[in-house]
């Protein structure tokens, strides 16, 4: 399917980046553009591959019916002209992952993970777990691992655990799981799907393909989750943590099927969202046969995800989070719930155009917002109309100093933006990663 074909890879980054390497190896014709410099050394080892990079804002005029399939970075609209050229073409226009889904061993196990929130810290415990139990797994997808670089370790019988995004799932078509989680659903990247409708058909992409030999997991507290699930094909488990489901809470545990195996004290990590995210793991295992006890003994010392209400210093009695993996305000409505003091909130990053209400119910703490970035002044006029203190500035930076010049002693201030970083970042790892040097910075 991806050998001998002329192929135009549309965006660079990480995944683009690795799809053009694997294709190499199949008697490609490749041709890579971005509207951005990238890497010299990168370009050079394609250049070696003999694959073309091409700098260009007019990035359709490099599809033409010569071609045979347009991959698409996932981040990159479908009305992009270069898409929209391929589709009038009728050229295949598809992601990253759908072509490594291709290069899979056929018999490994796939384990989906996609939602509005939870995926990365339900990924990340999944993997580490089933890693711990020795079983043969690998890791991919959003979480920042391309699966075009993953899919080329693996072997005959191996498992595959993979965080997916709706981003991901639009331009997926063949790629198929045996296991697939959804956390939940809520009313974000509307500006990318146009209609909530239209993102919860994408996230329903998570089943394609699935018959009753394949398991479903899914928040049965969600009513949009339990509405597009009802007519899935999948085998179903449910999890909860206000009713009764095939994992729930109750009486301080976590419990399976009306049986207690793991009491929250014993777990690290706190907060609901994370309960919920060790029921989705509770119910893999169960089907996986993996024993329990090997997910409460790595929970005993599991601190959480990095950049997910991620724990940074305390300098003067004043406590930093880096929560800049929060790019909706249900993310930070999961964050601001974490604290009780009183919170100086760092808010802000590209602009959707979402609204900032959502906060609202969740703002008691909050002594006061410093906005930054391409929605510093939307979120300003926010607050004031709402007679929350606040204060804009175009930077992180700015923002992080002017918290640490208002912050007194118990405080915490927390960077949990609400909005997608690629304003002024390409990933929200690198936005939280200045975030915590701009602290570090502070003890000097």
């Amino acid at each position: 399917m991806y050998e001998n074909k002329k192929i135009v890879i549309l965006g660079m980054a990480r995944s683009g980046y690795e799809v053009a390497r694997l294709l190499s190896k199949y008697n490609n014709d490749i041709i890579i553009t971005d509207t951005k410099e990238q890497d010299l050394k990168k370009i050079g080892e394609l250049s070696d591959l003999k694959i073309v990079f091409v700098q260009t804002e007019s990035q359709e005029a490099l599809v033409n019916e010569k071609i045979d399939i347009l991959i698409k970075n996932p981040g990159i609209r479908k009305d992009h002209p270069a898409v929209l050229k391929a589709r009038s073409l009728g050229i295949p226009v598809v992601n990253e992952l759908e072509v490594a889904y291709h290069f899979l061993p056929k018999d490994a196990t796939i384990i989906g993970i996609t939602g509005s929130n939870g995926k990365t810290t339900t990924t990340t415990i999944l993997y580490e777990t089933l890693k711990k139990a020795g079983l043969p797994v690998h890791l991919a997808g959003n979480i920042g691992l391309p699966l075009s670089l993953t899919v080329q370790e693996m072997h005959k019988g191996d498992y595959l655990v993979i965080e997916i995004s709706d981003h991901q799932l639009l331009d997926m078509y063949d790629f198929k799981t045996d296991i697939s989680i959804l956390t939940n659903l809520s009313t974000v990247h509307i500006d990318f799907h146009g209609t909530y409708e239209n993102y919860k058909m994408t996230k329903k992409k998570i089943f394609q393909h699935h018959t009753q030999d394949d398991l479903a997991i899914l928040n049965i507290d969600n009513e949009d989750v339990v509405s597009i699930s009802c007519d899935i094909l999948s085998s179903k488990k449910t999890f909860s943590s206000i009713q009764k489901a095939d994992a729930y809470l109750e009486d301080g545990f976590i419990c399976l099927h009306d049986k207690k195996v793991l009491p929250l004290e014993e777990v690290r990590i706190k907060g609901m969202h994370n309960y919920e995210n060790i029921m989705c793991t509770l119910l893999v295992l169960e089907k996986l046969k993996v024993d329990f006890s090997i997910l409460k003994e790595f929970l005993s010392t599991f601190s959480g995800v990095e950049h997910r209400i991620e724990y940074v210093d305390e300098i003067d009695g004043v406590s930093y989070y880096n929560d800049s993996k929060s790019t909706n305000t249900d993310s930070t409505i999961t964050a601001l719930k974490s604290f009780e003091n009183y919170t100086i909130l760092l808010l802000g990053g590209l602009d959707r155009g979402h609204s900032f209400d959502p906060l609202l119910p969740y703002m008691k703490h909050v002594k006061e917002v410093i906005c930054f970035g391409e929605t510093s002044a939307r979120i300003y006029d926010w607050a004031c109309q709402n007679k929350i203190k606040a204060y804009t500035y175009t930077s992180l930076k700015e923002a992080t100093i002017k918290a640490k010049e208002d912050a007194i002693k118990g405080d915490t201030v927390l960077l949990s933006p609400a909005c997608a970083s690629w304003d002024q970042y390409e990933k929200f790892e690198d936005r939280g990663e200045e975030f915590k040097k701009i602290v570090s910075s502070f003890q000097n």
